[in-house]
């Protein structure tokens, strides 16, 4: 009996990490003190930062995220996984 299920859906690779060369200059969201309104790029393209919460397996916070579309609903990503803005963006 197999415990996969045919429904189960897995993220590819490619969208589970930001690509840091699209964005010359921005900075890992691990190696800046994020807070909530900041502007952050994610897998999913630009959002906000809503809330700053514990930390993750590998040491970065967790952050709950909003997309701009008003009908999106909040989700959850590792600071290590988004990018943040240059300081003078």
């Amino acid at each position: 009996m197999s415990l996969h299920h045919s429904g189960t859906r897995r993220t590819p690779e490619f969208k589970r990490h930001v690509d840091a060369e699209a964005h010359p200059g921005w900075r890992s969201g691990a190696d800046v003190e994020l807070r909530a309104g900041d502007p952050v790029c994610c897998t999913e393209g630009m959002a906000e930062v809503a809330r700053v919460l514990g930390r993750t397996g590998d040491g970065s916070r967790l952050l709950e995220l909003r997309l701009p579309d008003p009908g999106a609903k909040p989700f959850f990503a590792a600071a290590s996984n988004v990018l943040s803005p240059p300081p003078n963006a």
